[in-house]
């Protein structure tokens, strides 16, 4: 890939490159654990078609190899001799070999004895068999004066891996033994891993409820592991899905075997279960500069767990990821420390490198880079830099610092989006709600300015009653007549004046037309169509909008004729109008002459005329601003009835994502979601009209159920609606009453947020539930509640920076650990800690160690090699014990005190 090229001014350690060949922790091996070699089928008189060793041994390689088994153990039936050649070849090839033998105890069970490799292998093992007293191997199955129980007592000594051999079979531990023998060495301490041709539902009914661990005479504290390793005697039955299995381990060796059936659920796996989904996740990542120079590490796709002293980096690391993602810390403490370290730990300069894998339905690699201080740029696997944000090729990382989730928990808003992740987005439902919205928001200036236009005009029609009253004083004395010409010539005038208002909406469409013209025809392209396979039918589109456009063009250009034909048209008729008008004028002043020597004032007459008949033709105007009002409420009304659908649509999905996670963790979190449970937006809106609305507000919050449209048609209807309605102070439902109709939309408008209500069930597991709303508990349990809601469903990484800090004890082993261990399984998780239950309870893939050279001003922070693993890493396991456990003479001083 492009971008692991190795920078000149870089170690090849502090390379991508360099650091995707560090360790990455516990990975899941195919092994199968009972190979057979040649010399056992020729003593057993196994059919073959091998004519030797030699060709026995490759088959099982080659075959071994495309079946992609990393590991096998060879055995024989206390013998180790005739097994060699096939361990040293494997070994040659790559392959991981345990040598052993196959045990048959004096009660008659068959175990499997497995040892790591060693220099003397052959003189270990073969002392070993002869503690078993066996002396003579001529035979054909020799029998050990041991019996079960001494054996695997023994087996400890050696520090061997001791698996109980095809349990349900001939010579198992189930048809060998019965009653209290059985009993005893099924729940011998020592007793960590059984053999089974398959899953344990594929088991009898006589023996399945005893592996369930549902018989109270077996019952054990932990069963063993059960694994497919039945008998390979052929390339062929490496096919088969009863001889090999998956076993986690970071390092393969007889310790990791022995830590891997000591915690089966997180370590071993079956061909028949699921394989596991390969999702979102963090690759590798290197720092250029500051604290972390020259520290880079490769992460697992499962648990990473950093530890290490106070000051050693940890957190540098979890705020690095943060940074170079390009996300926001929750709350302003976290965001101060988060600036903190970025200026003064990791420092200006510094260069940060993370490469991220996409999850379905293809795997995609991206390299995303930032220095401090610009923002980060993302880049494909060639190196090449995309118009793309962090969050768009690796989305929902979540990532929290020391103490964030305590912030968290103070906003009931905030824990409403950890339930958005539950929920399926809908990317046409987001973009439906916001033109719903934008389409309410128009509407409300568009009916705003009707409702304004409509008042000015009933204002001026309020003068009509009194001026046509006077124009009946002035029609008895007779002027109507007389100026009967006059008048009309201003009932034409107005007529001109109409037609104009008549004629704006078709210049407004010329204009409105023009400006979506040409038809977009990007998207359909040349280019937009390229590889697509039907893509000489679908550039038939573009021929049709392109003629469209055409079309449209040439209809603009005949109406804009035809418009300015019409004005010219009305210019004529004006013309001869204002040509014949002239003598009525004429007339009209020599008539307005003539009745002032009568003491009569016609042009007052005539003035109060021309307003009468202009308000007149206001009233049609009126009526039509009316009837388009009318038909904008009704618009508004059935957004109003859209808005309310998808807002109760997303309730009902947290409501159900709510419903979800409870079901998830039950016994531990309830959640509920309450509708607009979140009323500062309307607060704030009602503060906006000013004077003392506490009261009125402190009514609403109290208000068990609150409908908007409801309030907003409330004030709608005055003052003694809101009183009666909603119990307002007379003063605050007149000031709210009167703000308007502006204020009564935008309250239709509002969205509230819903706000999200925990409880956590603080009683023990064997007490009946005590359950306890999120403000009553303690800072821990709080954070407890969160993080367990955290944990759940999504498949993105969660990053956490130490959050035992703000967690109870108890709960992170009763509750947080359960559930880290089943959804590790399904995405990534990086924790930071100083607490041993997580990394150890929860078997963290890898444990990172950081070690402080200096302070956070000066010095730097290391990651030795050997210091990257998982528990069952020797080094590693000791750097646990050290760190965490504060040494071993302090854990077993503690054991000690415990009585355990």
């Amino acid at each position: 890939m492009g971008y692991i090229r190795a920078r000149l001014k870089q170690s090849p350690r502090n390379t991508i490159e360099g650091a995707r060949n560090l360790p990455n922790g516990a990975q899941f091996y195919r092994c199968a654990l009972q190979v057979n070699p040649y010399h056992y089928l020729v003593q057993h008189g196994r059919s073959s078609n091998f004519k030797s060793e030699e060709e026995y041994n490759q088959s099982i390689i080659e075959k071994c190899k495309a079946l992609n088994i990393k590991v096998i153990a060879v055995t024989d039936h206390f013998r180790i001799q005739h097994s060699i050649k096939l361990l040293n070849y494997a070994r040659e090839v790559g392959i991981k070999a345990f040598g052993g033998f196959e045990a048959v105890t004096k009660d008659g069970v068959h175990f499997l004895c497995l040892f790591d490799e060693s220099s003397n292998e052959r003189i270990e093992i073969e002392r070993f068999i002869g503690e078993c007293r066996i002396h003579d191997t001529s035979q054909l199955s020799p029998i050990s004066i041991l019996d079960s129980t001494n054996l695997l007592e023994k087996s400890r000594e050696w520090g061997s891996a001791c698996i109980a051999a095809h349990i349900l079979s001939k010579g198992g531990l189930f048809k060998k033994l019965t009653g209290q023998s059985r009993i005893k060495v099924w729940k011998h301490p020592n007793l960590l891993a059984c053999a089974l041709p398959g899953p344990i539902s594929q088991a009898s009914n006589q023996f399945r409820p005893i592996l369930e661990n549902k018989v109270s005479e077996y019952h054990r504290q932990n069963l063993p592991a059960f694994l497919n390793a039945n008998d390979v005697n052929s390339p062929e039955d490496l096919d088969r899905d009863a001889t090999s299995c998956f076993i986690k381990m970071s390092e393969v060796s007889i310790e990791a075997l022995r830590q891997a059936f000591l915690d089966p659920g997180s370590r071993i796996r079956l061909n028949s279960d699921p394989l596991p989904e390969r999702n979102p996740e963090l690759i590798a990542m290197t720092w250029d500069g500051g604290f972390l120079n020259d520290t880079p590490v490769h992460f697992n796709n499962n648990l990473n767990v950093l530890v290490g002293g106070r000051g050693s980096g940890k957190s540098t690391m979890i705020e690095s990821i943060r940074y170079v993602l390009g996300l926001d810390p929750i709350g302003e403490d976290t965001k101060n420390i988060h600036e903190g370290i970025i200026q003064k730990v990791l420092k200006p300069g510094t260069k940060l490198s993370l490469v991220v894998s996409t999850g379905q339905p293809t795997m995609e690699e991206y390299l995303i880079e930032r220095t401090v201080p610009n923002p980060p740029i993302v880049k494909d696997s060639n190196e090449e830099v995309l118009n793309l944000l962090p969050s768009e090729v690796i989305p929902g990382v979540e990532v929290f610092g020391q103490h964030e989730i305590s912030e968290l928990t103070k906003s009931p808003e905030k824990l409403t989006r950890l339930l958005g992740r539950f929920v399926e987005s809908q990317p046409t439902k987001s973009s439906s709600k916001a033109k719903i919205r934008l389409d309410l928001e128009n509407s409300r200036y568009k009916i705003g300015n009707l409702i304004r236009e409509k008042s000015a005009l009933d204002d001026q029609l309020s003068t009509l009653p009194g001026l046509e009253e006077t124009l009946r004083r002035y029609l008895k004395l007779g002027l109507e007549k007389s100026l009967e010409q006059k008048s009309q010539i201003i009932r034409e005038e107005n007529l001109f004046s109409s037609l104009e208002e008549r004629l704006v909406q078709y210049r407004e469409f010329q204009l409105n037309l023009s400006e979506v013209l040409p038809v977009d025809t990007a998207f359909v392209s040349e280019k937009a169509l390229d590889g697509l396979p039907n893509a000489e039918i679908l550039a038939e589109i573009k021929e049709i909008l392109d003629t469209m456009s055409a079309n449209l063009s040439e209809l603009i250009d005949t109406y804009n004729k035809i418009l300015l034909d019409t004005d010219h048209s009305i210019d004529e008729i004006k013309l001869k109008w204002t040509t014949n008008s002239i003598a009525i004028e004429e007339n009209y002043q020599k008539l307005l002459r003539d009745l002032q020597k009568s003491n009569i004032d016609g042009e007052e007459f005539i003035k109060h005329s021309k307003k009468v008949e202009d308000l007149r033709s206001k009233k049609q105007k009126l009526k039509n601003l009316n009837k388009t009002l009318h038909l904008a409420q009704k618009n508004r009304r059935t957004l109003l009835s859209e808005w309310e659908d998808i807002k109760s649509s997303e309730f009902r999905e947290l409501s159900s994502a709510a419903k979800s996670a409870s079901l998830q963790l039950d016994g531990r979190v309830k959640v509920r979601v309450e509708m607009a449970g979140n009323r500062e937006p309307l607060f704030n809106l009602l503060r906006n009209i000013g004077g003392n609305l506490n009261a009125a507000i402190e009514r609403l919050k109290t208000r068990e159920q609150l409908s908007l449209q409801d309030l907003a048609q409330r004030c709608r209807e005055g003052t003694n609606a809101l009183i009666h309605n909603y119990d307002f102070p007379p003063g605050s439902a007149e000031r709210i009453a009167n703000a308007g109709q502006d204020l009564f939309m935008k309250i239709e408008e509002l969205e509230l947020p819903p706000t999200t209500h925990i409880k956590l069930n603080t009683a023990p597991d064997d007490k009946p539930p005590k359950w306890q709303e999120l403000h009553s508990l303690s800072t821990g349990q709080k954070a407890t509640a969160v993080l367990l809601l955290l944990l759940l469903e999504s498949e993105a990484p969660l990053v956490v920076d130490q959050p035992e800090d703000d967690l109870d004890n108890w709960f992170i082993t009763e509750g947080v650990v359960p559930i880290i261990r089943r959804e590790k399984m399904h995405r990534q998780i990086i924790f930071s800690t100083h607490n041993a239950n997580i990394p150890v309870l929860g078997d963290a893939e890898i444990i990172f160690g950081f070690a402080a050279v200096g302070d956070a001003e000066g010095g730097q922070t290391k990651v030795s090699r050997e210091h990257m693993g998982s528990i069952d890493t020797q080094s590693v396991r000791e750097l646990v014990e050290d760190i965490l456990e504060g040494g071993k003479a302090a854990f077993e001083m503690r054991r000690s005190k415990y009585g355990f």
